[in-house]
């Protein structure tokens, strides 16, 4: 897991959790110990050779958890050894040197862990585990993180959309798990209580959940159908034995004196094996009772158990194999139409029927086709891996959120007016600069929708973008009531340039708005190319007169003065 996916670290943090309730709740043994220890020292050596991670599994906060119950298991293993060894008084005595120099050993470590994470300003924890831990920290001091669409809190909805029926399953798994408890059963409750708490917080983290829940889930119908099956077998042997003897008048049955010399010879039998044998004592007694009782309890709590009739129990069991195949078929079907679509090519349905939108792909077809190759593209980093896979372009900043300032500085860029928009640029060398536009055919996952996130980012770097500056009374709009920060900056003109030719108003069909600012001219940026339906638009720098101007008049000036300087040298060959 620490190869494929940074949220490994929920699993180094769960597993101690559980050792460590194991510890406190008595149910240590040399089997706890066999099965951690190893996997700390092991785990920690083979996540450090991970050349993403490195010496961050011994130097970040969310690595040491293990190694303090790391510690605490050693403690405890000692004590039950020493246990073992020693009388109760000499162990009294023991335990006292043990625990001074226990907590020593800890305050040390501690003191140890705290110098090296003071440092720190997130005392070495990463902006992601803290806004586990804090839902409102990313949003407050890391707007980059809060930005990302996976990791905003899930709706209801989405809950059962990934989960479907395993939402009501999931509580009767937790009964069973209590009935009886044990190291398994804890380790899953434990489980699930903090990945549903996780999965509250990211709806990415739904993925720790999903195997969670299936597993409580398929408890809970375990422990249903072992419910049906024993309560069907149970009415069926009680129809079975109130039915008729067999044979009894019948002519090919056994007759009744047969019966009974064959019970008789049972019972001499008996009598023969139990003669030669010794009274039990009173303690045998005590312990044959009790043997006989529990015998004769269990089959009344299995009859207590099993008190659903048989029509009951039938429907029930057909009930829950319905509501699995249900399940495997909502599966199926979530899999196929919301998974497994392509982020590339749009789809959508109407009462027209299927339209598909590949505006993607012919925006990168374009820029593949129409540019050379060391020209550079700037747009927001959503697609920056599109945009290098399949246009095979240099991009600014791309899905790798790691360089915060370099994001920052596109945002800034596009919040900015068209001429500072432009220096930014062009100090970065850009050539290309690429807007997703969803006014046109409704589509809400575009750049406007995503534009207050890039002021946000852009803020937090430069100062002087400011959220308020783009907002009306609190509110985000695109009208005319919009305010002129937000009318004159780079994004909305890339995203609004011509139109109001589409349909006369210029109406907006993702906010539901007619644009506040509708005709107006480009004068540092040109059009080079607008998909089919306008939902990626591609602009052009244009070069600066005044730039190529003094390049002129640099190179006329350097060669008037070389020229006079050969005259120079000429005239006076000792310079």
């Amino acid at each position: 897991m620490v190869c494929s996916w940074g949220g490994y670290t929920f699993i180094i943090n769960l597993i101690p959790m559980h050792v460590l309730l194991c510890i406190v709740t008595g149910r240590y043994s040399s089997r706890l110990y066999i099965a951690y220890a190893p996997l700390v020292i092991l785990g920690t050596l083979l996540a450090a050779l991970v050349p993403v991670v490195g010496f961050n599994a011994v130097l970040t906060s969310e690595h040491f958890a293990s190694f303090l119950v790391f510690i605490i298991l050693h403690v405890v293993a000692f004590v039950y050894y020493i246990k073992g060894l020693l009388t109760p008084r000499l162990f009294k005595m023991a335990m006292t040197l043990v625990i001074t120099v226990g907590l020593a050993v800890c305050f040390a470590v501690v003191a140890i862990l705290v110098a090296l994470v003071a440092s720190s300003p997130t005392k070495g924890w990463s902006g992601r585990s803290l806004s586990l831990l804090d839902p409102t920290y990313a949003s407050k001091y890391i707007p980059i993180i809060a930005s990302v669409s996976e990791h905003q809190p899930p709706t209801w909805p989405s809950y059962f959309m990934d989960i479907n029926v395993l939402a009501f399953l999931v509580p009767a798994g937790i009964i069973s798990c209590f009935l009886p408890l044990s190291d398994a059963s804890s380790f899953m409750v434990l489980y699930l209580v903090t990945a549903v708490y996780f999965s509250g917080v990211m709806v990415r983290l739904m993925l720790v959940l999903a195997p969670a829940a299936c597993i409580l889930s398929g408890i809970a119908l375990s422990s249903a159908f072992d419910v049906l099956t024993r309560s069907m077998k149970f009415q069926l042997s009680k129809l079975f034995d109130d039915g008729p003897a067999i044979g009894n008048g019948s002519p090919n049955g056994p007759s009744a004196s047969m019966v009974n010399t064959s019970s008789s010879k049972n019972e001499k039998t008996e009598k023969s094996e139990a003669a030669p044998k010794e009274k039990p004592s009173k303690k045998n007694r005590k312990k044959d009772r009790e043997v006989t009782e529990s015998a004769s309890v269990k089959p009344k709590k299995e009859k207590r158990l099993s008190v659903l009739p048989l029509e009951a129990s039938i429907v029930g069991t057909l009930l829950l194999i319905a509501l699995g195949g249900f399940y495997v078929v909502h599966c199926v079907w979530a899999a196929a139409e919301a998974y497994s679509a392509p982020s590339i090519v749009l789809t959508s349905r109407s009462r027209e029927g299927l339209h598909v939108f590949d505006d993607f792909r012919e925006a990168y077809a374009w820029l593949s086709h129409n540019t050379d190759v060391d020209d550079k593209v700037a747009s927001w980093w959503d697609y920056g891996y599109q945009t290098t896979a399949m246009a095979n372009r240099t991009v600014i900043v791309d899905n790798n959120t790691w360089n915060n300032t370099h994001i920052a500085t596109v945002g800034t860029a596009m919040s900015s007016p068209e001429k500072a928009a432009w220096e930014i640029f062009d100090s970065l060398d850009v050539k290309y600069v690429l807007v997703v536009f969803g006014g046109l055919v409704g589509y809400p996952s575009d750049d406007i929708n995503k534009f207050l996130w890039m002021v946000r980012i852009g803020g937090g770097e430069f100062p002087h973008i400011k959220e308020p500056d783009y907002l009306r009374d609190g509110q985000y709009r695109v009208d005319a009531q919009a305010t002129p920060t937000m009318l004159n900056c780079l994004m909305y003109k890339l995203c609004y340039y011509r139109f109001v030719e589409t349909d006369g108003k210029g109406f907006d069909r993702v906010r539901g708005y007619e644009i506040g600012k509708k005709h107006f001219k480009l004068t540092h940026f040109e059009e080079v190319f607008t998909t089919h339906h306008w939902m990626v638009r591609i602009y052009k720098l244009k070069p600066q007169k005044n730039r190529i101007r003094g390049k002129l008049k640099k190179s006329k000036s350097s060669s008037k003065t070389s020229s006079t300087l050969a005259a120079g040298r000429k005239k006076n060959p000792w310079q």
